[in-house]
């Protein structure tokens, strides 16, 4: 994947995405130390991130594909991102969901007009079941983080706020299935200038923290965390960028997830979801570090049941 490669999707997706703001806080860079710039992809389309990927993935099938629909496995917010985008172009959508996702999530879904199919809430279920229907179907396999059209897509959000921001030392981004930080260390690599990724994870899901002390691709035995768009792990196009081009990951606990979170509420007076919030823990637990630098922070999505808040 190359510069133009980057350019060429932002030239695509522009008319079907909005480009979201970037929100500051006092309070917040001198809780920090730091020049924070919040990339607040929770006003994004379908509210999170996940757009920008779909809608370039959808945008280059072929008339043939078009013709039997896509498939997707997500526990939201890609589900949702690409049942836009199908509906977008007028193609059919069937979206494997774990029987656990939120509900705000499944209803959105089918707002957007998709299929749901529902399996258990492991990796394994979600691709079991979504190669079932892949089969049974025709339909276009479109996977949420793992695949070349979906990372440059997601990279366009970087892209943006480097446009807006061109001196940021370090861009924080939550880490799950490895799309949007791999997209983001690329836009850092070809846009940046010595702009250096750094990734957020919970200690819950660490599998990315550690494929990188052992370069191949971990996987995690339990994923219990309040970041549920962050229960995935890494694939093996993303994976490549992301040994690469990210500097390092900085794992959290649920209880740093639920500060920050709380954080972004008050302060910036935004909803974001946990997975969101990780970023800024991230930067919090090690802010000795960042401390009088011009950091940008991504909050990937604003999808959350307010009814079920962890304060």
């Amino acid at each position: 994947m190359q510069k133009e490669d980057l350019l060429a999707t932002q030239a695509r997706i522009t008319p079907f995405i909005h480009r979201t703001p970037v929100l500051t806080s006092r309070l917040l860079n001198e809780i920090t130390g730091a020049q924070v710039f919040f990339k607040c992809e929770n006003f994004q389309r379908t509210g999170a991130f996940k757009i920008r990927g779909a809608m370039n993935a959808v945008l280059q099938v072929t008339e043939d594909q078009k013709t039997r629909g896509v498939v997707t496995h997500s526990s939201g917010n890609f589900a949702q991102a690409l049942a836009l985008a199908a509906q977008s172009i007028g193609v059919k959508a069937y979206i494997v969901m774990p029987e656990n996702a939120p509900q705000v999530k499944k209803d959105a879904v089918c707002g957007y007009g998709a299929e749901i199919v529902e399996c258990a809430s492991n990796p394994i279920a979600r691709e079991k079941v979504a190669a079932q229907v892949e089969k049974e179907t025709g339909a276009f396999f479109i996977h949420p983080s793992n695949d070349k059209d979906v990372i440059l897509g997601q990279g366009t959000a970087a892209l943006e706020l480097l446009e807006d921001q061109p001196g940021l030392r370090y861009i924080f981004s939550p880490v799950g299935g490895g799309g949007l930080i791999g997209g983001t260390a690329l836009a850092a690599h070809f846009f940046g200038k010595d702009t250096k990724v750094i990734g957020g994870e919970p200690f819950e899901a660490d599998d990315a923290y550690r494929s990188l002390l052992s370069g191949q691709i971990e996987s995690n035995d339990t994923t219990n965390t309040l970041a549920d768009g962050l229960r995935t792990q890494l694939g093996d196009i993303n994976f490549p960028i992301i040994r690469q081009h990210v500097a390092k990951i900085i794992r959290v606990e649920e209880k740093e997830i639920i500060a920050a979170l709380r954080l972004i509420w008050e302060r910036l007076k935004i909803v974001v979801e946990p997975s969101s919030a990780v970023a800024l823990a991230a930067l919090l637990r090690n802010k000795e570090e960042y401390a009088s630098q011009k950091v940008g922070v991504i909050l990937s999505g604003g999808n959350i049941d307010v009814g079920n808040l962890p304060f």
